[in-house]
Order: structure tokens, then C-alpha cells, then sequence
């Protein structure tokens, strides 16, 4: 029933986007995008709670994420945390290990306070920090509390929203300090 309820939501959505962008360039928001949207939220939320068995990016799951960007124990996560959930459900990219690849230039829902379309359960926000100069931290748009406030799912973060944390966190995130949401559905 929740499955049905999130699908008419989420056609509701769709059916209510007006943007008009060129074929190619708009993110796909077709009744299989609603499928696969479903298939990634249910895979990066059976996942919070996650956490790293002595906080130094390791432990079996964190070591399972890392794996999937040809990385090991010790590096940061928040990426492979993402790559590992869209594997899941067969999405394949072309990210690595850093966060600043799943900014997709090509497919930007949101991008340095601007909607382009709307932004849906499965997309990938990124962080940019400027004390690094770069994008320093990524995870899935969960959905919208209100029109400055969403919600995410995320890896490599904490209680306090760091982007060295200690686990698989809900948080919230303002739509303000995001640098981008990009689409890979």
C-alpha cells in the first residue's frame, strides 16, 4: 500500500512538472523512473542506521560501500555510499569515490539556488565547501519539508550533518547551502 500511495504521489508530481527542456537534457520522469526511484529509496533507507564499527571509516557494510569505487577501509564514504545503493537496483554510473562525481551537469534538478525541476526521491544533492574549494559530500534527496528545508539519506555523516561521520544518517538539508541535485534515474 505504501509502494501504491508513494507511486500516485509521485505521478502526481510528473504529471504537474511544466518545465520544458530539450529532449536529452530534461531528467526522465516517466513511470519507469517512478519504479526506480521506489527501488533506490527502499534500498538507501533500509540502510540507515548503518555505522562504522571503530569510526574510522570501516566496518563490514562501510567496507561494502567503499568496494564498489575500488576503494578500502579507511577512505571516506559518502559516495560509495550512493554508487552502492543505485547498484542495487542495476543503476550503473560513472562516479568514483569522490562526491563531486555525482554532480551531473547534464541532468541538474537543482543547481546554486535554483530549481530546474523538481526534485524527486533517488536524485543526488552535493555539498560545496569552500574551505576545500569542492564539492566535499553527497547523498539522496529524500524529499521536500517545506520550500527551504528537504530531507536525505546519507552516508559518511553524523547527528551534526559533518561530512566525517559515523554512519547512515535521515537528515535535513537546506536547499540554500546545496550546490547541486542531479538526476541518474
Amino acid at each position: 500500500m505504501k509502494r501504491i500511495l508513494f507511486l500516485a504521489s509521485a505521478l502526481l508530481l510528473i504529471s504537474a512538472n511544466t518545465f520544458a527542456a530539450p529532449p536529452g537534457d530534461q531528467p526522465s520522469t516517466t513511470e519507469a523512473f517512478v519504479e526506480k526511484s521506489i527501488e533506490v529509496k527502499e534500498v538507501y533507507t533500509s540502510q540507515i542506521g548503518v555505522r562504522e564499527l571503530t569510526g574510522k571509516n570501516d566496518g563490514v557494510q562501510v567496507q561494502a560501500y567503499l568496494k564498489t569505487v575500488g576503494l578500502g577501509k579507511g577512505y571516506a564514504w559518502c559516495a560509495a555510499f550512493v554508487k552502492w545503493c543505485f547498484l542495487q537496483v542495476g543503476i550503473k554510473t560513472p562516479t568514483n569515490g569522490m562526491a563531486a562525481s555525482f554532480h551531473n551537469p547534464k541532468r541538474l534538478v537543482y543547481f546554486k539556488s535554483r530549481f530546474l525541476h523538481d526534485p524527486q526521491p533517488g536524485d543526488v544533492f552535493t555539498l560545496y565547501y569552500p574551505h576545500l574549494k569542492r564539492i566535499g559530500h553527497t547523498g539522496f534527496y529524500d524529499g521536500r519539508l517545506n520550500k527551504s528545508i528537504y530531507y536525505t539519506v546519507e552516508g559518511n555523516t553524523n547527528g551534526a550533518g559533518s561530512r566525517e561521520g559515523d554512519g547512515v544518517y535521515r537528515k535535513y538539508r537546506s536547499f540554500k547551502a546545496t550546490h547541486s541535485i542531479s538526476r541518474w534515474l
